[in-house]
């Protein structure tokens, strides 16, 4: 297949430029925001409007410099031991899921303390928010051409303008636009329909994570400075989705296996 021509500058002013990802993260952050709104109008909504307006801001803050700090550490950390400056030179790309992830249970964590509320109930208000957002970034890497598969000869591959091999390769930024973002969020849409105990929610977004990511992996070319990190086969990226689908089972069985096991204590 033919790549589609998209210009990743959606918008230039002189010399200012606005990139379509950049623009893929406000838009994930207005439709969670959109999203958010709505599940504080129910009758047993977790947080009120306020409260929403501050989860959001201080999120974007936990995405903006845990996506930026995480990249910097867990992929770059060569590049900033010899040039710690280009931490600070966020237009030179490079966000990593994994740090915007704990940004955003950091920012969760001050919510809950400052509003004395279970922090549980506040990562699993967020937790059916972040998907579609995961998807519009990953939308966002595909215009910008970054992040692409393998070589493959799937009839659906795509030779990127800006791949200095010109291989033919999976569109694997469209494959985790599918999985992590589409899937995952129809999956906690379905789950958060009716009242689950605390943790549930985020334990199935951690879960679902992890391992649709690894299953992505499996197509994404891993970053040329990286390589494979184990086996010949396994990427950092799946490294790093362990811890997730780990924290994922032990917070459903907190919300599900801790409260049956205690009952079966008392019988």
């Amino acid at each position: 297949m033919s790549y589609p021509e998209i210009d990743p500058v959606a918008i230039a002013i002189g010399p200012v430029t606005i990139h379509w990802y950049g623009l893929a993260y406000l838009a994930g952050l207005g439709f969670a925001w959109w999203l958010a709104l709505r599940r504080s109008r129910g009758p047993a909504a977790l947080l009120n409007r306020r409260q929403v307006d501050d989860l959001i801001f201080f999120s974007a803050l936990g995405i903006v410099l845990g996506g930026r700090i995480g990249y910097a550490l867990l992929y770059g950390g060569e590049r900033l031991a010899g040039d710690p400056g280009w931490l600070l030179r966020v237009w030179e790309g490079g966000m990593a899921f994994h740090g915007g992830f704990l940004g955003v249970i950091l920012a969760a964590w001050f919510l809950a303390r400052r509003e004395r509320i279970a922090l549980g109930r506040v990562l699993d208000f967020i937790a059916p928010l972040a998907p579609l957002g995961l998807a519009l970034g990953r939308l966002g890497n595909f215009i910008g051409q970054e992040l692409w598969g393998r070589p493959t000869d799937v009839p659906w591959a795509m030779v990127f303008p800006r791949d200095p091999l010109q291989l033919a390769r999976h569109p694997s930024q469209l494959y985790q636009f599918a999985l992590e973002g589409m899937l995952l969020f129809v999956i906690l849409l379905w789950f958060t329909r009716r009242p689950r105990p605390t943790w549930a929610a985020s334990g199935v977004f951690a879960l679902g994570y992890g391992v649709l990511r690894s299953i992505a992996e499996f197509f994404r070319e891993p970053d040329a400075h990286l390589g494979f990190q184990a086996f010949g086969w396994v990427t950092r990226g799946q490294l790093l989705s362990l811890p997730m689908i780990a924290v994922g089972l032990f917070l459903l069985w907190l919300a599900y296996g801790r409260g049956r096991a205690a009952e079966d204590a008392t019988r």
